[in-house]
């Protein structure tokens, strides 16, 4: 499936501008982005409920643009399910089925195979009013893959569950993932852990535009922005000057925070001496205490401290900027207002150009993922 420079505006106003992107057969690509990044825009230009003010969108090779939606060859799960209440399960998944003019010998196999994939064989005869949030699902992605679709479209499909079943759900998709390995999974979300879950590779996208794509891995571990930073997991985003002065060896280079040296992996292009750049490092890689030989260390107040059961999130304030630690329960954790030591291995901070999407926010943006990102942003209010 291909993105060929697609772009779609609604009265003038542009709400996907030149998407090019990629996702191969068998993939699972995972649109990330705030509300009004245009991710929702780019599933429908696909499903073919929008048409693209310019570009092509292709399947399989073949230039789907000006197909309808039912000759395209996909299966789509939005939010609400869009389970016909009048009808048994059975008579759901066989829907899509009868709509395609499937014959009909081979209808009854087709959903008790689909059934039988998503863990619903046993509820075929009851309505959906009989079926919990996450049953109701299961059976929405049933009569998606009962078509035997080339790319299945997901739009936010566990944003209505709650945390227990949308972290059962994410194992069962991964667990139909590895079972249908020639169907491309177009899988939008706002939400962080579901795209590092059960990604292959992420797109980021922001104000219409893909920002940033990538395996899971990269983007986490090393981001080229600061937008791709705070999207994809919580980071600490620092301003810092490098000062040219090497590291411990030749990976590294030494920055100048709060009047410390510190030494961090080397960045791309806009991190030239003297210039203004961003420290991104991860709540989870920064501990308390003295760091001793070889590790970074910085001196702060203690402004904010929270509970999470298994950890402690310590923010300390520190020459105007707030660094945030994630660390293993404390059993005597510092005070409000309390001196604090803070220390990361250089390798676990990784260096950005100043500006870019997402600079203006760039002391620390928000703890929590995208939701807590976006409402610091004040996003748009939808795609």
């Amino acid at each position: 499936m291909r993105f060929d420079q697609v772009s779609v505006a609604y009265d003038g106003t542009v709400v996907l501008d030149a998407l090019d992107l990629t996702v191969e057969p068998g993939e699972v690509m995972a649109l990330l982005g705030p509300s009004g990044s245009g991710k929702t825009t780019a599933l429908r230009a696909v499903a073919g409920f929008v048409r693209p003010a310019a570009g092509r969108v292709l399947i399989g090779g073949e230039d789907v643009t000006d197909l309808p939606p039912y000759r395209r060859g996909i299966g789509m799960v939005v939010q609400s399910y869009a389970l016909f209440p009048h009808l048994r399960v059975e008579q759901n998944v066989a829907f899509g089925l009868k709509a395609r003019k499937a014959p009909r010998r081979e209808i009854p196999g087709r959903v008790a195979e689909a059934l039988e994939m998503t863990g619903m064989a046993a509820y075929a005869k009851r309505y959906p009013r009989e079926l919990s949030g996450g049953q109701q699902q299961r059976v929405a992605i049933a009569r998606a893959l009962a078509i035997r679709p080339r790319v299945l479209l997901l739009d936010e499909p566990l944003s209505a569950l709650d945390a227990q079943l949308r972290s059962g759900m994410l194992t069962e998709l991964a667990r139909l993932h590895r079972e249908l390995p020639d169907v491309s999974v177009l899988y939008v979300t706002h939400d962080q852990v579901e795209a590092l879950t059960l990604a292959d590779r992420i797109a980021v996208m922001d104000k219409a535009r893909l920002q940033d794509v990538g395996t899971p891995q990269e983007l986490y571990r090393a981001p080229r922005t600061e937008f791709t930073a705070s999207f994809v997991g919580s980071a600490n985003l620092l301003r810092v000057l490098p000062t040219g002065g090497p590291g411990g060896d030749g990976g590294t280079v030494a920055v100048e925070l709060a009047g410390s040296v510190l030494h961090v992996r080397a960045g791309g292009p806009g991190t030239a001496t003297g210039s203004p750049a961003t420290l991104c490092v991860r709540p989870h890689l920064v501990s308390l205490g003295e760091g001793g030989t070889g590790r970074n260390t910085l001196r702060g107040v203690v402004t904010g401290l929270q509970w999470r059961g298994s950890s402690h999130r310590v923010t300390a304030e520190i020459d105007g900027q707030e660094v945030t630690a994630e660390v293993r329960e404390l059993r005597t954790p510092p005070a409000l207002g309390e001196k604090v030591a803070l220390h990361f291995a250089p390798d676990d901070a990784h260096l950005l150009p100043a500006g870019g999407p997402g600079a203006a926010d760039a002391h620390l943006l928000p703890a929590g993922g995208p939701r807590a990102a976006a409402a610091h942003r004040g996003g748009a209010p939808d795609d």
